[in-house]
């Protein structure tokens, strides 16, 4: 590592030194330097070595504060200043905080602090060059605790050269420990003013000027997922990002598998990126310019930076974790050079809001006046609503009520009433004194790392982030309903939509033989659905994954070229337009949909079934008319099996198998296991494992399994054939009732006669079952019918079924209905 001439002042002791460089300093130097500048001395000591990059710089110390307010006696000053400070009236403290800042920026730096600063720029100088660009940051003694961030409290100032430039900077960042928002956020945490110093941090610039920044969490921060590092990028200066100016990139990626060697991307969302900060070589350090349309095409990050900024995530999580005794997740910031293309890291704290909380207590949100109409197996409820008049990120899990608060400037929050909802276009740290008080947040621009989603997190306040135009369709004074309780699209409703809470002790809750599955349908659901107890998906449906990700036919995109609707061909162009080979759009996609679910149940199973699309359905899709047939009844017609091994869709079906190739190989999620949906004969299924084959998915390579439904009388006429060619099965009720009692379960005309529970459908149910334990092949239900009737629950635990798979909203209620059927026939068996 570098070395540069190092001097300390006044004393060569380390509590009493006015300076000290960051490879001076560690974790448990908070006192002397602050957390900020302790985690970087810690990181360039530790983890620099593991090849981890950190700038270098030093930092001003809290004696050298404490030195500057007792020479200049401004403590009586300020403690007189605080006697009537009233936190929650705004003027109070506005008023307060501007005359404490005054009282510090007025009273020059002692001679010996000043020579001190001046010392240690110049070693910089003369490592780098004349005038080097600093960053110079505040680091309060009191920040980065693993229950208080601090985060943004103080001032951070960019592109600071010269000695006389990096004195002001220093300077306004002492005055900074008196920001409004930082007396009241001390006053939350029951912080003393006066008990914390503040150090500051002068650390060589990284020209992300010249390329780009952003935030990383170790963790995924609203749902306290653990095994995701969430990555968000922009192009310039990081403080875009951390103000939520602009709305980032964002990128998920799966931490185990990639602690054992592979590539697991498992999301990617391309923000708009509007401006990005670059130096301003006139008056000001910094400034902000537009982003060029084809920067906002694009992502900022190639896959191969994405993995690194991943494995650094994990190796300051676990190092961190280490020297804590404890599971600490962290919040970094990094940023990468234009001029040498190196990524560093530039800030690390530990994460305070997921990491602090109760993880005994399961609660849920959900909007009320469900639609009770006829459902698909393993759809999850969607409640009857009106449609959403503001969508931006959801932050949090939760619904939340009230008039509406649109404010533009901050220094109009003093209009701000207990219990609005705040609409702005983003905040920064002014804005904290009134979102304490707000009922939930919506801000136009932002991601999940902004401002306004880390203060919403603390608080523990619902918040939409990145809506776009939420302060144009919102007015003053309008109810609405704010939603986090619908994945990860926040929703905005107009009126006081009825809805419920529901909060189950996670100890309380017993544990089966019997095994319990969910149903998912939506993967941006999956990181906080799999916080339910639990023992993996029985059915993850692609067909979601495809009518709202991926939204094109997939021959569509084979033969995009041969389109002869136009206006379909902009449409399809217009979605795939980061892509040249429209093909691996749908794969890359669809392998996104499929591994973020699968990751958020890993090493549980997940059942993915392949798509089960009739052609009716297939045709809605972009492009799916020039492909589809028009048949009389699609239900009984060209659907699952039959669709893969014929010309007419072997292509697109080939596609499906290097989606879940590319999940299994490359991301390392073996707990996929593929399921072949409405496969008529054996034969049949014979024909669609040698199509997989071809297209590298063999049966038990890289212990490959592949399931089959169990939803057609032939299923079950055939199961101990079917046995022969599958590794399980999956009973699939709402079919296999249809088609043994001869109904369309779609037909409101004979809807009344559907009815799992009839003796013809139970006893297909028991034949299946018996036939699969004799083969010694695994059989488990995805259908409704466990959900809705507890009879038929115990039927099915009775005849030793292995698993039951059920939608979300009804699996604690089931999971105890199993455990009191298995306690029952416990008991029977114990008599004599």
């Amino acid at each position: 590592m570098t070395t540069v001439i190092k001097e300390t002042f006044l004393s060569t002791s380390k509590e009493r030194s006015l300076i000290l460089w960051f490879d001076e300093v560690g974790i448990a130097d908070i006192p002397l330097v602050g957390g900020k500048n302790a985690s970087l001395g810690e990181m360039i000591q530790q983890l620099m070595p593991k090849g981890i990059k950190v700038p270098i710089g030093f930092a001003t110390t809290a004696y050298a504060y404490r030195y500057f307010i007792q020479s200049a006696g401004l403590e009586a000053k300020l403690r007189k200043l605080f006697v009537d400070l009233d936190v929650d009236s705004v003027r109070n403290l506005q008023e307060r905080g501007k005359k404490a800042r005054s009282l510090i920026l007025q009273t020059p730096f002692p001679p010996q602090l000043r020579n001190a600063i001046a010392k240690a720029y110049q070693s910089l100088c003369e490592l780098y060059n004349p005038n080097t660009d600093v960053a110079v940051r505040s680091s309060a003694t009191a920040e980065d605790l693993p229950d208080a961030s601090f985060a943004g409290q103080q001032e951070t100032y960019l592109n600071v050269t010269g000695v006389e430039g990096v004195l002001a900077a220093c300077h306004q960042c002492f005055a900074s420990l008196f920001t409004d928002r930082a007396i009241s956020y001390r006053h939350i945490k029951g912080f003393d003013h006066f008990s914390i110093a503040l150090a500051v941090g002068v650390q060589k610039m990284v020209r992300s000027d010249l390329a780009s920044s952003g935030v990383m969490f170790s963790i995924e921060t609203e749902t306290g997922f653990k095994n995701a590092a969430l990555i968000t990028a922009a192009y310039g200066l990081g403080e875009n990002v951390v103000q939520g100016t602009v709305n980032p990139d964002e990128y998920y990626v799966f931490k185990p598998t990639l602690k054992a060697g592979f590539r697991p991307i498992i999301d990617k969302k391309l923000g708009s990126k509007e401006l990005k900060m670059v130096y301003d070589h006139g008056s000001k350090f910094t400034k902000n310019v537009a982003v060029t349309n084809a920067e906002k095409s694009k992502f900022v990050l190639c896959d191969d930076e994405i993995l690194q900024l991943a494995r650094w995530a994990c190796l300051i999580e676990d190092y961190y974790s280490q020297i804590n005794g404890t599971y600490t997740p962290m919040d970094i910031e990094w940023a990468k050079d234009g001029i040498t293309e190196e990524l560093f890291v530039v800030q690390a704290r530990p994460e305070t809001v997921q990491s602090q909380r109760k993880q005994n207590v399961l609660r849920t949100y959900r909007l009320l006046e469900e639609d009770k109409g006829t459902r698909r197996h393993g759809d999850t409820p969607r409640p009857h609503l009106p449609v959403s008049v503001v969508t931006g990120r959801a932050v949090g899990s939760a619904i939340s009520q009230g008039k509406v608060r649109v404010i533009i400037e901050a220094d109009k929050i003093e209009q701000f009433q207990p219990g609005e909802v705040l609409v702005t276009e983003r905040t920064d740290p002014d804005w904290e004194p009134i979102m304490k008080k707000a009922s939930a947040i919506i801000t136009n621009s932002g991601g999940r790392t902004c401002h306004a989603a880390i203060i919403a997190r603390e608080l523990g306040v619902p918040a939409i982030v990145g809506c776009g135009n939420a302060t144009e369709i919102l007015k003053t004074g309008q109810e609405v309903t704010v939603s986090c309780a619908e994945g990860e699209e926040g929703r905005v409703y107009l009126g006081l939509l009825p809805f419920e809470v529901q909060e189950v002790l996670l100890e309380d809750l017993p544990r089966t033989n019997t095994q319990i599955l969910m149903n998912v349908g939506n993967p941006q659901e999956a990181f906080n659905l799999s916080t339910i107890p639990n023992d993996g998906v029985g059915l993850a449906r692609t067909e979601f994954i495809i009518a709202n990700h991926i939204q094109t036919h997939p021959m569509a995109l084979i033969h995009y070229e041969q389109l002869k609707d136009e206006v379909v061909k902009e449409k399809i162009a217009a979605i795939t337009a980061l892509y040249d080979d429209k093909p691996q759009y749908f794969v890359d996609k669809l392998a996104q949909g499929i591994s973020r679910i699968a990751a958020a149940f890993y090493p549980k199973p997940v059942i993915v079934r392949m798509s089960d699309f009739k052609s009716n359905e297939y045709a809605n899709l972009l492009g799916g008319k020039q492909f589809e047939p028009d048949e009389e009844n699609p239900m009984l017609g060209w659907r699952g099996a039959a669709r893969y091994y014929d010309e007419g869709y072997r292509q697109a079906f080939a596609l499906e198998c290097k989606a879940i190739k590319q999940v299994r190989d490359e991301m390392g999620l073996t707990n996929v296991i593929p399921m072949i949906p409405f496969c008529r004969t054996p034969d049949e299924g014979r024909l669609v494992l040698a199509e997989m084959a071809k297209n590298g998915l063999k049966q038990g390579e890289n212990n490959l399994q592949v399931y089959v439904m169990c939803e057609l009388p032939n299923n079950v006429i055939m199961a101990e054939e079917f046995a022969e060619v599958f590794d399980g099965f999956s009973i699939g009720s709402n079919d296999l009732t249809q088609l043994t009692l001869g109904l369309d379960r779609d037909s409101a005309l004979v809807a009344r006669l559907f009815d799992e529970r009839s003796q013809g459908v139970k006893r297909m149910v028991k034949m299946a079952i018996a036939a699969a334990k004799k083969h010694h092949r695994k059989i488990g239900i995805c259908g409704q019918a466990p959900s809705d009737y507890p009879e038929f629950t115990q039927f099915l635990v009775e005849q030793g079924i292995d698993s039951i798979s059920l939608n979300p909203d009804s699996l604690l209620k089931t999971m105890l209905e199993v455990a009191k059927v298995e306690q029952q026939t416990h008991l029977d068996k114990a008599q004599p």
